[in-house]
């Protein structure tokens, strides 16, 4: 007998959140689960459908010590998606139409920045009010050491730990420029690539829990001259990546300033707050695209140019509570237009 956890989107508006359940079985198979407590069924036709996806084994190799009584993240985690009792998919599957759509031609990397909080503040900032309640202004802490600088690396560790030895495929973190705030990077391939992040952020709020903190994806919690979170996406296609030009990546910029309205519908709640046009940010009610311009909101990264063109494209638009799924089918659907 295994424990598997099952991982599946819920049906809350305006963002959706992760839910979980253990089941002890010999093998993996579709479960249900009552959807009227998710926002996915009515209490008298309550019943959803998971449908295993993806599979990811993990083992916490944090030892066991005096100061450590509860269990690690050893398992199998198996990210679902969400049926109807008829098994059509259900209204809040954002997953199906992205696999429609988002062949493995196209890969994708997330920078999944956040937050970090305890005790309803961001971890590592004073309590009290007004001045007395923030730390240092930003920019000593990114990619910053030391104490004072940085805080919750430990669970930083644990969780880039787990993913690599889960198969997702996370590429790096760092310290962002706000105390309590960080980063991670995950590249992946068509629909896997969703896959992947949604599994990095599960496993992150997993061991979050057994630090007694939790993590934040909204676009901007704190307000004042502090950077928001975003979910910077990376993305390219096989023409991109070895027969690109200048002429078809500006194309590409064009194509996507014609849907700006459309993207920031699926780019995450509550994004006005941070698209503001400073802190690293074009404005919400703008487009913009340039080499190098982490103000625009398309970045065509130097190393791209340097190639001859050949590489990807940032989209610095979505927010860090935005669902992988639906950015990658709207860049994918502008594009292939």
């Amino acid at each position: 007998m295994r424990k598997f956890e099952y991982v599946w989107l819920d049906g809350y508006k305006p963002e959706q959140s992760l839910r979980s359940k253990v089941k002890v079985d010999d093998f993996v198979d579709i479960w249900s689960f009552d959807g009227s407590s998710t926002q996915q069924a009515t209490g008298d036709h309550s019943d959803c459908i998971l449908h295993p996806v993806a599979e990811y084994r993990t083992i916490d190799r944090v030892r066991a010590d005096a100061t450590r009584t509860s269990p690690g993240l050893e398992g199998t985690y198996i990210m679902c998606e969400v049926l109807n009792a008829n098994h059509e998919p259900h209204e809040s599957n954002t997953r199906t139409n992205c696999t429609n759509l988002v062949s493995d031609d196209w890969w994708f990397g997330f920078e999944q920045e956040y937050f970090m909080y305890k005790d309803g503040r961001p971890l590592g900032w004073p309590e009290g009010k007004g001045i007395k309640s923030k730390p240092r202004p930003q920019g000593d802490y990114y990619c910053g050491v030391g104490e004072g600088n940085v805080v919750g690396r430990e669970i930083v560790d644990r969780h880039t730990e787990a993913c690599m030895n889960a198969g997702i495929g996370i590429t790096g973190t760092n310290a962002e420029v706000a105390l309590g705030q960080w980063e991670f990077q995950v590249l992946g391939k068509g629909i896997g690539a969703g896959d992947d992040l949604w599994m990095a952020r599960y496993i992150l709020q997993r061991i979050a829990e057994k630090h007694g903190v939790s993590i934040n994806f909204a676009p901007k919690p704190q307000k004042g001259d502090w950077n928001g979170s975003g979910m910077h996406t990376n993305f390219s296609n096989d023409q991109m990546r070895h027969q690109g030009s200048e002429v078809q990546l500006v194309e590409m910029c064009e194509k996507l300033s014609k849907t700006h309205r459309s993207a920031m519908r699926h780019y995450g709640a509550g994004n006005d707050k941070r698209l503001t046009g400073k802190h690293e940010t074009q404005s919400i009610k703008k487009f913009s695209y340039g080499v190098s311009d982490r103000g625009a909101s398309i970045r065509i990264p130097i190393v791209t140019v340097d190639n001859n063109w050949c590489g990807y494209l940032e989209d610095r638009r979505p927010a860090a509570n935005a669902d992988p799924y639906k950015v990658m089918r709207h860049i994918v659907g502008t594009l292939i237009e």
